[in-house]
């Protein structure tokens, strides 16, 4: 997957936005203002994404192209190499469970009004 492929995924999820808070090189995507990924646009071939702690850990022990994210919650956060072997399911799995992360946080009460940023399954 490349970081199109990436962008034009999680643009896809419901309601998520994209811009660029912190400078002209890192993309943020976000659902009702909440950042579900960052994605590097400086050809290094990373993005971050928002992960369960065990789940996390679990990733990174697993796959050499996932690690704690630079300058994130390295309990919360993971950092994606897309140059490595993963899959393209595998990724927009990743990108799903992220955005699901941030959504099961919101209130009852956002949800019942946005009931599309339920459906999505991780």
């Amino acid at each position: 997957m490349n970081i199109e492929e990436v962008r034009e995924y999680c643009l896809s999820l419901p309601m998520a936005t994209e811009d660029f808070p912190f400078d002209d090189v890192i993309l943020v995507f976000r659902v009702f203002g909440k950042i579900f990924a960052f994605l590097s646009l400086d050809g290094s071939g990373w993005f971050a994404l928002k992960c369960a702690p065990d789940y996390a850990l679990e990733l990174r022990e697993v796959y050499p192209e996932i690690r704690g994210a630079f300058h994130m919650n390295k309990k919360y956060w993971n950092q994606v190499d897309l140059q490595g072997d993963l899959s393209n399911d595998f990724i927009e799995g990743l990108i799903r469970h992220s955005y699901s992360q941030v959504v099961k946080k919101f209130s009852k009460k956002l949800i019942a009004e946005n009931p599309i940023i339920s459906t999505v399954q991780e």
